[in-house]
């Protein structure tokens, strides 16, 4: 017997659009807020941004989510 014939999910067209990954929604939501920094702070390098960032997560405990995008482009922008 097969085992992959066992436990194989049957394939739907739609299955993509169930089944999208957080990673790919908190990357969209990453280069949208890469932008809105980006257009503030022109004089900052992207890595700039992405160390502030990085000092914004680790001072909320080392997580972003759940704090509203304004707060993390103010929180950000002030350490900018």
């Amino acid at each position: 017997e097969n085992i992959l014939q066992k436990t194989r999910a049957p394939f739907s067209t739609n299955s993509f659009d169930a089944f999208i990954s957080p990673n790919i929604l908190n990357l969209s939501s990453f280069v949208k807020l890469m932008k809105k920094l980006q257009e503030i702070h022109p004089e900052a390098s992207s890595d700039k941004i992405v160390n502030a960032l990085l000092e914004v997560k680790n001072d909320n405990n080392g997580i972003l989510s759940g704090l509203p995008i304004s707060s993390i482009m103010e929180r950000t922008s002030a350490i900018l």
